[in-house]
């Protein structure tokens, strides 16, 4: 009631403004008869200022925001009842737009849609989709849109508001157009309006439905009971998401569903349950439990002479079906006393039963088993049209060959099916008659009256789609694209396109671009003249209905024209770019020029200058009078690391020196063999790599200091490690070399230091000599040896011819020089020449061999290297674990 009490005592606005904020048509504003105009962002802020009012009375009761899902529904009637357009805007009955001060009528079932009043009027008049063209009282006619019937009682009379309070509302420019101003008060159902809550609609009087109820509802439970709390009277029906416990219709087990609606599922808790029976014993869900099986029954009837035919079943199986009170086959005489083993006999009349067709009896005599199927009495029948007439047996139909002439209910086709009744079908055929949007064909099957309105929605939108709207079929003609707040789409093809003001969507042609070309030249100068760059393609024109592009015909956009010559004054340099030798000029026609001062300019080596007068360069300019720099003819002298001391081979050059390629010779650590590095590898090894690559894997080869045996061990960098410790065997001898012995030499040396004596001190020849004493018959041998000696001295004085025999090779040769005779001149010739040959052959195996040792050192040290990659990549995987 504050609600209304607040409309009541609001002020009525001035009658230029109540003809300025209602406009018919659109939303562009109109002049009262004083001249005064009204903008459409004033319209539209007491619009949102109207819808405001409407909902302030349930968001205060509710709690909600003005957004909230439960008043989604609601705003597009409001949009629409207000003037600002929207899919409720128009009447589907006739396509035309519904003014604010048009008599309407609102559906109240489901789709709440607006038609005008002569309009659904002048619908529920039609006639019904039937044949019979007397409409009883007690009909229905649909609404156009929803189908839903109404009964003819409910036909409109008379323009009433929303809620149905108030006849003929008037327009008040402070109230939504159709509406009273009064509260709703319609009552507010859970979930359909039929099922009314109690409560009625807080709301002002206002088109489609009426929002969910917002009442506080303080003792609420869930479904399942278990709990309790205050929630809105629309979601007061709710799960409370734990489970729901009730006891079960088998009466064992309870419900572990969630909180649900309704009754509960069977219960599926599985068990071993046996038939009715007893003789079979399955798995089944608890619902499940009492089941029969297909085993037959053993038992036997109170007789004890027929068994039970009920198949699985508990308890006994009762009396025997054929005791008692029994007839005979056609039931007309009676048999008190017979047995159940004994069957009834016949009685011997007429049978009497009637047939399959319920009008004849059987004419056969009383007998067992069913009576004939078919009835073959001959009767007169008519068929279904009653044209024609015929004696047939009583189970056969006459049907004629007449085709009905019938109107079916459309009104429009016959019938045409032949001996119809007169009970003729609903038309099969497509209405396919052109609707009023005169768009679409109605696709409804071929009935009476009128057609409905096209079911389609037509979307408006602006050029890049992103603002559209939907109005109903045949009611586009009108609408205007919407205003588009995006960025045009198509960018400028000119160079400003980054530069320049974007503008909004919009149909046809882009605004010109209005920025300085600014367009670089060669020169590297910009245009000072107004942009003249290409122009895009225009856009289509607004149109609902495309026309078909014709073949071979497409827009193009406008090209620009070329900018004018550069006219800036630039200071040229000469043709060697020296300082102080500029000269003004227009930059269209600049030209270089000789100063005749040294070039200057620097070689290709990057490290010395042109001393050439000035000349035109073949880096500047491609002309005919280019005349290169001179070329360099120096040697590289550029510095190398410290630890190459070689110098760069290549003559002077740009950039960083080749990497040295010169051979480095190195001895291996026992000195028997030398090997050959390149120089870059060699001195970017590190310390242990160098010692690893100089061992050439094979023995040592190193004397031991002390003692005249070469070291056993493999190649290695530094002292021998068995200086001391060799175990090479020596045969040890007394003085005088007669008693002799083999011990190991590390023992030798341990005498040694034992007698005192240093090991180094000791001759080769001297060396084991003297360490074993002399025994009892070492005396004896000497004086023997001694005078063999003696005579055998003797004996070669004697004989001078056999003194040459034990005389070196160098004495003989000298000898025998003394007494060689004097050879002739050309034998001396022959002998220089012959020894020349020697000589020269002797140097070519020289230089052969040579050149093969250098290859093979090469592929030696090749070997070794792939020999250590191997060991590494063996050794790789053992120091990754």
């Amino acid at each position: 009631m504050a609600a209304i009490a607040a409309s009541s005592t609001t002020p009525r606005p001035p009658a230029d403004l109540i003809s300025s904020s209602y406009d018919d048509d659109d939303n562009s504003t109109t002049t009262s008869d004083s001249d005064t105009s009204v903008s459409p962002s004033q319209t539209r802020g007491r619009s949102s200022a109207v819808e405001s009012s409407i909902l302030s009375t349930y968001l205060s009761a509710s709690g909600e925001a003005l957004s909230s899902a439960s008043l989604s529904n609601l705003i597009p009637f409001l949009s629409s009842a207000s003037g600002r357009g929207g899919p409720h805007s128009s009447c589907l009955i006739c396509l035309s737009r519904i003014r604010l001060t048009d008599p309407v009528w609102s559906c109240t079932s489901s789709c709440f849609s607006l038609f005008h009043l002569p309009c659904i009027q002048s619908w529920s008049r039609q006639p019904l989709h039937s044949s019979n063209s007397s409409i009883p009282s007690s009909s229905t006619w649909s609404c156009p849109k929803c189908r839903f019937a109404y009964p003819r009682s409910l036909v409109p009379r008379s323009y009433r508001c929303f809620c149905g309070k108030l006849e003929d509302p008037p327009l008040d420019p402070w109230l939504l157009p159709h509406s009273c101003g009064e509260i709703c008060d319609r009552p507010l159902g859970v979930p359909h309006p039929d099922n009314t809550c109690g409560h009625n609609c807080l709301l002002l009087c206002h088109p489609g439905p009426c929002p969910p109820c917002p009442q506080l509802v303080l003792g609420a439970r869930c479904f399942c009971g278990s709990h309790k709390e205050a929630r809105r009277c629309a979601h007061k029906h709710f799960s409370c998401g734990r489970s729901c416990n009730k006891p079960l219709t088998c009466g064992m087990h309870r419900c572990q569903e969630t909180c649900h609606q309704g009754e509960c599922p069977p219960c599926k808790v599985k068990g071993n349950y046996t038939c009715e029976c007893g003789k079979v014993r399955e798995e089944r869900v608890c619902s499940e439990r009492k089941f029969r099986c297909e085993n037959p029954c053993d038992g036997v009837h109170a007789c004890s002479k027929h068994k039970c035919e009920m198949g699985c079943h508990a308890g006994p199986c009762g009396d025997c079906p054929r005791q008692g009170k029994r007839t005979c086959p056609c039931g007309k005489q009676e048999h008190k006393e017979l047995g159940c083993d004994v069957e009834s006999p016949t009685c011997g009349a007429t049978c009497g039963k009637f047939l399959r067709c319920g009008r004849h009896k059987c004419p056969e005599r009383c007998h067992r088993g069913p009576c004939v199927e078919t009835c073959r009495i001959m009767v007169v029948k008519f068929c279904r049209c009653g044209g024609s007439k015929k004696e047939v047996p009583c189970y056969q139909d006459l049907t004629c060959e007449r085709k009905c002439q019938r109107l079916r209910d459309c009104g429009r086709h016959a019938c045409r099916r032949r001996c119809c009744d007169g009970s003729c079908p609903s038309c099969p055929e497509i209405c396919d008659k052109r609707l009023k949007c005169n768009n679409h064909k109605c696709p409804s099957p071929c009935h009476r009256g009128a057609c409905s309105p096209c079911p389609l929605t037509v979307s408006i939108s602006c050029l890049c789609g992103e603002t559209h709207f939907e109005v109903p079929c045949g009611t586009e003609k009108n609408q205007k694209p919407p205003k588009c707040s995006k960025k045009c789409p198509i960018s400028r093809l000119c160079r400003h396109k980054l530069q320049s003001r974007t503008h909004k969507c919009h149909y046809g042609a882009c605004p010109p671009c209005r920025l300085v070309c600014g367009e670089e030249f060669s020169c590297g100068h910009s245009c000072k003249e107004r942009c003249h760059g290409p122009i895009p393609p225009p856009n289509p024109e607004f149109t609902l209905k495309p026309k078909k592009k014709k073949m071979g015909r497409v827009v193009e956009a406008t090209p620009g024209s070329t900018c004018p010559p550069c006219k800036e004054i630039v200071l040229v340099s000469c043709f060697g770019q020296h300082l102080g030798q500029e000269r003004p000029m227009v930059c269209v026609s600049k030209r270089q020029f000789s100063c005749e001062n040294l070039c200057g300019n620097p070689l290709p080596c990057g490290n010395h200058y042109c001393t050439k007068s000035c000349h035109v360069l073949e880096t500047q300019m491609r002309s005919t009078y280019a005349e290169p720099c001179e070329e360099c003819t120096l040697r590289c002298q550029k510095g190398r690391p410290t630890w190459c001391s070689h110098s760069c081979p290549l003559p002077c050059h740009v950039g960083n020196c080749p990497p040295c390629k010169a051979l480095v010779k190195r001895s291996c650590h026992c000195g028997s063999m030398k090997h050959v590095f390149e120089c870059l590898y060699y001195n970017t090894l590190t310390d242990e790599e160098q010692l690893r690559v100089r061992t050439c894997s094979g023995p040592c080869h190193r004397k031991l200091p002390n003692c005249p045996h070469l070291c056993s061990e493999i190649c290695h960098p530094g002292q021998c490690p068995t200086i001391d410790l060799c175990t090479k065997k020596v045969t040890v001898r007394c003085s005088c070399n007669t008693l002799k012995k083999e011990l190991i030499c590390q023992d030798v040396l341990k005498t040694y230091k034992i007698l005192g004596r240093d090991p180094k001190d000791v001759s080769k020849s001297h060396f084991r000599v003297g360490l074993l004493p002399c025994g009892a018959n070492c005396k004896k041998e000497v004086q023997k040896d001694e005078s063999e000696l003696h005579l055998r001295k003797t004996h070669e004085s004697k004989e001078p011819g056999a003194e040459l025999v034990n005389v070196p090779k160098r004495r003989r040769r000298r000898e025998r020089g003394k007494e060689t005779r004097q050879a002739s001149k050309f034998e001396a010739i022959k002998t220089i020449s012959m020894r020349c040959l020697w000589v020269m052959l002797m140097i070519l195996v020289f230089i052969m061999c040579a050149y093969w040792c250098y290859k093979g050192i090469f592929w030696l040290s090749d070997w070794m290297n792939e020999v250590d990659e191997q060991r590494l990549r063996k050794m790789s995987p053992r120091l990754n674990q």
